[in-house]
């Protein structure tokens, strides 16, 4: 038989202090996307205690509504870039500092013309001259702007190669038109609208009904924001790459709308079916 030990008679083992379990933590509160119901009753209708009440003229008293909210995010990276290259030249006699200049703005502008396929008027010239001591300087200063990028960087690319040290060209300045940004928040907008005309479209068809017309549409909120918060955790060098800097200057989009539409009524369905039996 087995036996069990025990402690003798009126000792109790010895336990540690009972630690109480912590206290859990309260409920996330709840997120409402969507809900159907009636619309509200006017002060007349509330009054009689009635619940229900037709949105207006000749609606019907069975008028029912779902409202939801859609958000959307999109992006759009930059269309244009600005390419600044500075030229100097510094002899004893000035027209041989401002010739040297000029074979060398003539050269620019025709690979960006060529090799580019930048418009003159996407071209912009500054110059100044001095007297320093006893020479002269000759700078000029081009500011080409660009809307294809590997053109870009293959009018930079030739004229390093060929210019040397002669010429230094500065990283691109990215941007947007303002038909870009225009276009984006547009973009975004609506496809909000459709993220919830789709939520409401689903619900109904979770319940068996039909999504009617839409009887209100409002945009709430609306953000704009430069550059991914993800690429800013990154430590860029003091030298970019391209790419780091195409993603530092793209530009992005949030909206949040809110939508009523109509719940159809069954109706139709009803006299459809009446009118097979008959």
């Amino acid at each position: 038989m087995a036996t069990w030990g025990l402690p003798p008679c009126g000792q109790l083992p010895s336990v540690g202090p009972v630690m109480a379990p912590p206290p859990l933590p309260p409920p996330p509160p709840a997120r409402v996307f969507a809900e159907l119901l009636p619309p509200p009753a006017p002060p007349a209708a509330a009054a009689a205690g009635e619940s229900e009440a037709p949105r207006g003229p000749g609606a019907p008293p069975g008028w029912r509504e779902v409202r939801v909210s859609g958000s959307a995010e999109l992006s759009a990276a930059p269309d244009r870039a600005t390419v600044t290259m500075r030229l100097s030249s510094r002899k004893g006699e000035a027209g041989a500092a401002r010739s040297s200049v000029a074979r060398r703005l003539d050269y620019v502008a025709q690979a960006a013309r060529q090799r580019g396929g930048v418009p003159e008027n996407n071209v912009t010239v500054t110059k100044n001259f001095s007297r320093i001591d006893k020479a002269y300087k000759m700078e000029a200063e081009v500011c080409i702007t660009f809307s294809d990028f590997g053109k870009m960087q293959d009018v930079c690319n030739l004229l390093v190669e060929k210019l040397d040290s002669s010429v230094i060209i500065s990283p691109p300045h990215f941007y947007h038109t303002l038909e870009t940004v225009d276009a984006l928040r547009r973009q975004v907008c609506l496809a909000a609208v459709g993220s919830a005309q789709q939520k409401a479209q689903e619900v109904c068809q979770l319940f068996g009904q039909s999504l009617g017309k839409p009887l209100l549409i409002r945009e709430e909120e609306v953000k704009e924001w430069e550059g991914h918060p993800e690429s800013h955790m990154a430590s860029f060098s003091d030298s970019p790459s391209l790419q780091q800097r195409l993603q530092s200057a793209t530009i992005y989009a949030s909206s949040r709308v809110f939508a009523v539409f109509e719940i159809k009524g069954d109706r139709k369905r009803k006299r459809a079916a009446l009118l097979n039996l008959s």
